[in-house]
């Protein structure tokens, strides 16, 4: 059996913490802070997806050596330039 008086804050619970938040950041601060935390949700979002994209293709021999000659490209572009 779950103890009542632990758990989630319920109506009047949260009406006093909302208060005790907008004593401590001020009130012309709020927008901003919930601006920047839901820029950083997203941030977070795209890199959390972006690792379960790598994860899911999983690379094969045909697919490296199609990249090899890229990368040679690339390295022959960059002695071309330093040159």
């Amino acid at each position: 059996m779950v103890n009542p008086m632990i758990g989630m804050p319920q109506g009047a619970e949260w009406l006093i913490i909302l208060a005790i938040v907008v004593l401590v950041f001020g009130a012309a601060k709020l927008p901003d802070l919930a601006r920047s935390s839901g820029q950083a949700l997203r941030i977070f979002k795209t890199e959390t997806k972006g690792l379960r994209d790598d994860d899911a293709s999983p690379s094969t021999p045909a697919q490296i050596e199609s990249a090899e000659p890229a990368d040679e490209a690339a390295r022959e572009r960059r002695d071309d330039t330093t040159a």
